[in-house]
């Protein structure tokens, strides 16, 4: 083989070799487009209940309060109960 062949062939891989990778990194490019579409779509789902559970945050307080309150009173309840029952 002449030298000019092995150069001629190889040029044709090189450029073969960078033809292939184009197409592979287009294709990653389009698979990254969709996914961070979908990010996109799932920062405004999280925004949203954000939103819409960020007025629990005050009441819980409160609601944390009346819990303890009836969890306290749960005992005497129980007692008056069962002693309603044994009668």
């Amino acid at each position: 083989m002449s030298v000019t062949l092995l150069i001629v062939l190889t040029v044709v891989e090189i450029v073969a070799l960078v033809v292939v990778l184009a197409i592979y990194l287009a294709q990653v490019a389009k698979h990254l487009r969709s996914i961070g579409a979908s990010l996109a779509k799932v920062t405004f789902g999280v925004r949203a209940v954000e939103q819409q559970v960020s007025v629990i945050g005050p009441g819980v307080g409160k609601v944390n309060q009346t819990l303890e309150e009836i969890a306290g009173a749960l005992p005497g309840i129980a007692e008056k109960a069962e002693r309603l029952a044994a009668r």
